[in-house]
């Protein structure tokens, strides 16, 4: 809702002088780049505080949430991206930086569980080591735009575990749910994982105070992670989805896209499965198909 604010032609001719007065201090930027990122950001800046008629007091009060995001921030913890993710800000500059390609796979936000050297499986392996969860048999290809299979494509796989956790949340070392595997000369891809569950972005903080104070959950919709590389084709980080899951219209980073959203098959125990293992528990199958956008479209 916007609140139509009367203000004067004398103010607004206040206003504007010193819009314009801030924008030529950067005149002498020798940064082109810099320069037009300064320049937007300030115009921007400034429509905000004066459609709004921000306060004196409201602008303090947003000093100090910033503050407050700046002094929870560390090695481990990093609360401007959380608040940049709840803002759809990340999944905004994702949105811009991987651009339409053809019918190439759609990318989602990065998320901050991802970790360098996970274990390598083989095809058909498993990624859970033990992680709480009902089993998932997940499978498919990675192709290019023009429908090549891509043999030897890297895929990094990471997920929470049936409580909501990642590995790393832990305080004892464990290496849970997660690997890397890649492609047979086919391009396909199978493995085993667990089924993913929702759970809540760190809302203990100021972005927690915030999402409470607007009304909105920090529940993330349940998702599977992957990033997949290959040789001359663009990276791609991106998520599956649960079909079905209720939080997929109020994911709270805004990283659901309709067409990462996949049916996960549910099993009875002593199912036959593709591999012939036998799981003497309910199971779940889900297939995704990946497709990789050329290098230069990056």
């Amino acid at each position: 809702m916007t609140i139509d604010h009367e203000v004067s032609a004398e103010q607004r001719s206040r206003e504007e002088d010193l819009l314009q007065r801030v924008l030529r201090s950067f005149d002498t930027c020798e940064d082109p780049r810099l320069d037009e990122i300064m320049r937007s950001l300030v115009t921007h800046l400034h429509a905000f505080v004066r459609e709004v008629r921000l306060t004196e007091a409201e602008w303090n009060k947003a000093i100090e949430f910033l503050t407050a995001v700046g002094r929870i921030t560390d090695d481990k913890r990093q609360e401007f991206i959380l608040l940049s993710d709840v803002l759809g800000a990340s999944m905004q500059t994702i949105t811009v930086n991987n651009e339409a390609v053809g019918d190439a796979t759609e990318a989602t936000v990065f998320g901050p569980f991802f970790v360098e050297n996970s274990p390598r499986i083989d095809n058909g392996g498993d990624i859970s080591f033990g992680a709480k969860g009902q089993p998932c048999w997940v499978e498919g290809t990675v192709r290019d735009t023009d429908g090549k299979p891509v043999p030897g494509a890297r895929i990094e796989v990471w997920e929470a575990d049936d409580d909501g956790f990642y590995d790393v949340q832990y305080d004892d070392d464990r290496t849970a749910a997660r690997a890397h595997l890649f492609t047979d000369e086919d391009g396909g891809y199978r493995f085993w994982a667990i089924t993913p569950t929702p759970y809540p972005i760190p809302h203990d903080g100021p972005v927690g105070q915030l999402l409470q104070a607007v009304g909105r959950s920090p529940l993330r919709a349940a998702h599977l992670h992957f990033m997949v590389t290959a040789p001359g084709a663009r990276r791609l980080v991106t998520h599956i989805f649960v079909r079905g899951d209720e939080l997929l219209d109020r994911d709270s980073v805004f990283g659901v896209k309709a067409s990462l959203v996949k049916d996960f098959v549910q099993r009875l125990a002593g199912t036959p499965t593709p591999d012939g293992c036998v799981v003497e528990s309910d199971w779940a199958r889900v297939r995704f198909d990946i497709v990789l956008a050329p290098e230069e479209a990056s």
